[in-house]
């Protein structure tokens, strides 16, 4: 298994990907809705704003995550884990969270302090995310699943809370998807 940053080659086999993976843990209707944002995001993002992060075995693309930028009213780096996809027949053997793992080592190292991410708080409590609240972190449009609304300190500090609104990559900026 490797895990890398994505190249622009793997973006048609990580939409599919995003697609495939969705539809068949979610529906259809889940899957071209997540299909499309991943290739929103991967289009229209800024690259500053954008990491995409892969895991492969055997050139294929098995696993792949998004950070895009979270922007606070304080001058502090944060980044939001969303979406994450594994190839169904990848799930339950750890490729997931070590490619998490792998991706919050790298928007470390770029000296991102915060990274976010809205989902199942039993799996992303594997990999160091704890839940926190609206009051402490505000989320850019209002959560439909406030339990599932998690961060993780990359800087050592502790999470304490930012004062203000945020705001997120146009991509993600639609209601249906909070």
């Amino acid at each position: 298994m490797k895990y890398s940053l994505y190249t622009a080659a793997q973006t048609n086999e990580i939409n599919a990907l995003f697609t495939k993976t969705f539809s068949d843990s979610e529906g259809e209707q889940e899957g071209l809705l997540i299909g499309q944002l991943v290739e929103d995001l991967i289009g229209t993002t800024k690259a500053e704003d954008l990491y995409v992060f892969v895991a492969t075995e055997n050139e294929t693309v098995i696993g792949s995550i998004l950070f895009t930028r979270l922007t606070f009213e304080a001058a502090i780096s944060v980044f939001l884990l969303a979406p994450v996809a594994v190839h169904t027949d990848y799930q339950g053997k750890g490729v997931g969270q070590a490619l998490i793992n792998f991706g919050l080592q790298a928007m470390k190292k770029e000296g991102v302090e915060l990274a976010f991410t809205y989902g199942d708080p039993s799996f992303y409590s594997k990999v160091a995310f704890q839940p926190v609240t609206e009051a402490q972190f505000k989320a850019p449009l209002t959560l439909s699943y406030p339990h599932g609304w998690l961060a993780q300190s990359l800087s050592g500090q502790e999470l304490i809370g930012i004062d203000g609104d945020s705001s997120c990559v146009p991509a993600f900026n639609k209601p249906e998807l909070w």
